[in-house]
């Protein structure tokens, strides 16, 4: 991607506690692979997923002018009438994969994997939800700030787009 808000990828997974399942639900900007929007459930109704994609707007306020494309799964929350009718009034294009295909939300998996891999094989197991929330709420700001990815530089997904920032105001400034 070439700048920040072009592509966003959606996707959750879900993790077993003490006392029954949790569901997270990650929204990716793909530019950076910054976690723009997130949400962690006990149920795994459309709301959820929602809620993660409400945050990602109201953070970053996006317009039909800017392109906006949203990248899900065929999973029946984010191919429901709410979730699509939200993207419209949002002024983001839908886009969903194909049955069966996993490469087509690569980016979204592989969000879940190192979720999964960082946080919850590693700290478990897990005696409830809001144990699985704090956890996620740290994760999601130490990934963000400061875990450092290779795909964009070997830094953190916000000084990418810190970066992509200053570069444009100098690009500004220079015109």
């Amino acid at each position: 991607m070439p700048a920040p808000n072009m592509l966003w990828v959606s996707d959750f997974t879900y993790v077993a506690t003490w006392k029954g399942f949790v569901y997270v639900a990650f929204v990716v900007d793909a530019y950076a692979r910054k976690i723009v929007g997130w949400r962690a459930s006990t149920s795994a109704q459309t709301g959820f997923v929602l809620d993660a994609l409400e945050q990602a707007v109201h953070d970053r306020r996006p317009t039909k002018a800017m392109g906006l494309v949203h990248h899900s799964d065929r999973g029946s929350q984010y191919l429901s009438i709410r979730y699509t009718e939200r993207l419209g009034e949002a002024g983001i294009e839908p886009s969903v994969g194909s049955v069966g295909d996993s490469y087509d939300n690569a980016l979204a998996e592989t969000i879940n994997g190192l979720f999964k891999a960082e946080v919850i094989h590693r700290r478990g197991p897990w005696r409830s939800f809001e144990a699985v929330e704090y956890a996620t709420l740290e994760w999601v700001d130490w990934f963000n700030n400061r875990r450092l990815l290779e795909p964009i530089g070997n830094i953190p997904p916000a000084e990418a787009e810190a970066n992509f920032s200053a570069a444009l105001e100098n690009e500004d400034m220079a015109a």
